[in-house]
């Protein structure tokens, strides 16, 4: 023990919790400028930096543990926020979560987690019990939200446009450009796609830039080359039987661009237990460069998706509508990037593939 964690010590050798005024006096300051600097209010504006910093060193030294109820109670705020997902343990979800907690935990806010599943009534008796427990406001991922917001609330790839609601998107014409002119520029003509589940809040607005830049482009989409993925899988298993699906059509393609690069991880599996060969036989583009995508057999080329990024965003958007440093904005646009790896190159003569396509 240090000496002032000894003199806070009882008789039986209990650290006793150190109060406000403990910090307060041992500084020769008011309570009040301990509080405004620790709780960032906006009293400390008029605070010295000098001054904050000791305030905040004597905090750390002495081990001075907030009292969030009387926090609570003092300033009329709970610090809390409502968080809504469609899962947790997916690559999408668990990136952009993981953003958001970042955060919120510099902010000293709490956040409470549901999962709706794609379960409407579920969802609004999550979003009715979080304003029951009194949540400040709300973020929501992968999540369409119907109803006005009756909270300030932020949703990473919501898409739909309510009143009240901040959207996060990408901007999902330029990841379409970025992925069809890489392609196009290695001489792929025959493309297959693969779109996202009809449950993902996604896949609408990707489908329609993909089928907007591919006219631009001068590319045609083959109806028999276009799959929907149907699984909720959340592992690559979601893209394996329907890249089969597609390959028992027996229709040639050089080329696979995929929803999200889980599936087209299950795609490759699928291409190369077929006997064909990635990128030699087929090139395959997938969405979001989530982590495992890199370490993918071969390496992934993908559009990626700040998505850790776009986590913090919402929640930095959110704590500020709350307290009143930012005015309600309907959306905030993202700009994707794209990442060339190992798994597209220049179309060839597939010789694998012919006996997979009947040739």
């Amino acid at each position: 023990m240090t000496p002032h964690q000894k003199k806070r010590a009882d008789n039986n050798g209990n650290e006793k919790k150190v109060t406000l005024k403990a910090v307060a006096s041992r500084l020769g300051l008011t309570p009040g400028t301990i509080s405004a600097t620790l709780n960032n209010s906006p009293a400390a504006k008029s605070i010295p930096q000098h001054t904050k910093n000791r305030i905040l060193a004597a905090a750390k030294e002495l081990n001075y543990r907030p009292n969030f109820f009387a926090r609570t109670l003092r300033t009329q705020r709970t610090f809390t926020i409502g968080l809504i997902a469609e899962e947790i343990g997916d690559a999408y979800g668990s990136q952009v979560i993981s953003g958001i907690e970042k955060y919120l935990t510099e902010k000293n806010y709490l956040f409470l987690t549901v999962v709706h599943r794609h379960d409407r009534k579920q969802l609004q008796t999550y979003l009715q019990m979080l304003v029951e427990r009194g949540v400040e406001g709300i973020i929501t991922v992968d999540t369409d939200m119907l109803d006005e917001a009756i909270l300030p609330t932020v949703a990473v790839a919501g898409h739909r446009s309510v009143a009240g609601v901040t959207n996060i998107v990408l901007d999902h014409k330029r990841a379409a450009q970025l992925a069809l002119e890489h392609l196009k520029n290695l001489g792929h003509e025959e493309i297959a796609f693969l779109k996202g589940q009809i449950f993902s809040s996604d896949s609408e607005d990707r489908w329609k830039a993909i089928t907007e830049v591919a006219e631009e482009l001068n590319i045609t989409i083959r109806p028999e080359l276009v799959l929907r993925i149907a699984s909720a899988a959340s592992t690559p298993e979601v893209g394996f039987p329907v890249t089969n699906e597609l390959l028992a059509r027996k229709q040639h393609f050089t080329a696979l661009f995929a929803y999200n690069d889980i599936s087209a991880i299950g795609a490759i599996w699928a291409l190369k237990a077929a006997g064909m060969c990635v990128p030699e036989d087929v090139s395959v583009v997938g969405f979001d460069d989530i982590p495992v995508a890199q370490f993918a057999n071969p390496a992934l080329t993908t559009v990626r998706q700040p998505l850790v990024r776009m986590g913090e965003i919402a929640a930095q958007t959110l704590v500020q509508q709350i307290e009143g440093k930012e005015e309600y904005v309907p959306a905030i646009a993202i700009e994707p990037e794209f990442v060339v790896r190992d798994s597209t190159t220049r179309v060839a003569v597939a010789k694998a593939a012919a006996s997979v396509w009947g040739a």
